[in-house]
């Protein structure tokens, strides 16, 4: 398993676009990135829109029955989430749901996780939130619990969060399923990765990003695990215009807190700025969104194009 150039949707507000098109836009989209060359599509784990992106109000379609969907509308592209938020569901149930994913998909699923963190859908939806201490606590026990099941072998734990009593998992169509988590925590996030993870999607500003994968390197060898077995990639917020007239426009729009993760240009520069300070920190994959235009037929093309040349 290997996410080498990926393409994440994190938009369901299309202007123009009537509601009942909406998933109709999201396969346009996935559909695209699958003839463009990328290699897998993932949508957030959100029941709001983020702040940065639009209001809470917009519209935001639940994960997993996206990826469903999309399955039926594809034949090679990996599917995931980046990343399911471990606090919204029961671990064996979440083991359930993206071997289903698999079965439907013919082998195409990936399982991306982390702790979870949006406090207000937690609130509102009324999810346990807990302390920052306690949401790694209850990951680590999920991923106790969810890997051996993606393996097929019954899962029987006993935890502080979580209880499985001989827990199965079929039917499978692999031997196991990949898992990525997504964070940039070097204490918890890394630790977990090195123990239970085949692919890491780090978060971090640009200029600390070399400096975290050293460390997450460091987290592999701390336990005896070659770290060139652990993949990374690198989420980056694309303001990818036709030209750079719109890319200028583009880059007014990213939020204050963003501008770190950003990138701005013509689908030739963006690769450029992508080969010098992502790859060359040594991160081994790309996965961009294109939050303002994504939708706009053409666009996933284009930043594919200049991308794959890079991976």
């Amino acid at each position: 398993m290997s996410i080498r150039l990926g393409y994440q949707i994190p938009n369901y507000t299309y202007p123009g676009v009537p509601v009942e098109q909406t998933f109709d836009t999201v396969a346009a989209q996935a559909r695209e990135a699958e003839a463009s060359g990328f290699d897998t599509v993932l949508v957030m784990d959100h029941f709001y829109q983020l702040p940065g992106i639009g209001a809470p109000e917009n519209a935001m379609l639940e994960s997993y029955t996206t990826l469903g969907a999309l399955a039926s509308l594809t034949s090679t592209i990996q599917l995931s989430t980046l990343v399911t938020g471990n606090t919204y569901r029961n671990p064996a149930l979440l083991a359930k749901t993206v071997t289903t994913l698999d079965v439907v998909s013919h082998g195409r699923a990936v399982l991306g996780i982390g702790a979870g963190w949006f406090e207000r859908e937690h609130h509102d939806l009324g999810f346990e939130f807990g302390t920052f201490g306690q949401r790694f606590e209850r990951l680590e026990e999920a991923l106790t619990i969810i890997t051996p099941m993606l393996k097929g072998e019954a899962s029987a734990f006993e935890g502080k969060w979580y209880t499985t009593r001989g827990a199965m998992n079929n039917p499978r169509v692999r031997p196991t399923i990949p898992v990525m988590l997504g964070g940039s925590g070097e204490q918890k996030t890394f630790r977990l990765a090195a123990r239970f993870a085949d692919h890491m999607n780090i978060i971090c500003d640009l200029d600390d990003l070399a400096r975290k994968v050293g460390v997450l390197r460091q987290r592999c060898e701390e336990i005896g695990r070659d770290p060139s077995t652990l993949a990374t990639s690198f989420l980056i917020m694309g303001m990818v215009g036709e030209d750079e007239k719109e890319a200028r426009e583009l880059a007014g729009t990213i939020p204050e807190d963003r501008r770190n993760r950003a990138f701005a240009g013509t689908p030739d520069q963006v690769a450029e700025m992508v080969q010098e300070r992502v790859l060359g920190a040594g991160i081994d994959g790309i996965t961009i969104n294109l939050v303002r235009n994504g939708h706009r037929p053409g666009m996933v093309s284009a930043v594919g194009t200049a991308l794959k040349k890079l991976v």
